[in-house]
């Protein structure tokens, strides 16, 4: 059941289900040490061929710098990324993942990957392209 936080129930049971989805993904990452918010880092180090900025990658995963910086250094302790210095700039840093970072996201990638046909499952093909357009029509209307 929705908690009412809107004006709009059906806006109520769409944050719900994205939040109860996410803590599913969650809780399944967790068991091997990753978080939807590692995991999502790690994606996006792993699908550029050159490292990147800080910045970079706090605007493509759309997360504050304040938060990247702390998944940064937590992965960082962890061995699965590294700061090399920028090549043309010597006040700052780039990242990148190490070879342990690449194997750590291809495994998370796998258990989310688990996670999702799991929560999805009961949708055929219909149902799945029908709630899509659903959600590109709410997108459209919110761009």
């Amino acid at each position: 059941m929705a908690v009412h936080g809107s004006s709009d129930i059906l806006v109520d049971e769409l944050y719900e289900t994205t939040h109860q989805l996410r803590q599913f993904v969650e809780t399944r990452l967790r068991a091997g040490g990753a978080s939807v918010a590692r995991l999502r880092a790690l994606r996006m180090l792993a699908r550029t061929e050159q490292p990147l900025r800080m910045r970079d990658l706090s605007e493509m995963t759309g997360v504050a710098a304040r938060t990247t910086t702390s998944i940064v250094d937590s992965l960082e302790r962890d061995g699965l990324v590294e700061r090399v210095r920028h090549p043309h700039d010597r006040r700052a840093f780039l990242l990148r993942l190490t070879d342990t970072g690449r194997e750590c996201h291809r495994e998370a990638e796998e258990v989310d990957g688990l996670a999702l046909a799991a929560a999805t499952a009961e949708l055929d093909a219909e149902d799945r392209a029908q709630l899509r357009s659903l959600l590109a029509r709410i997108r459209k209307a919110t761009a």
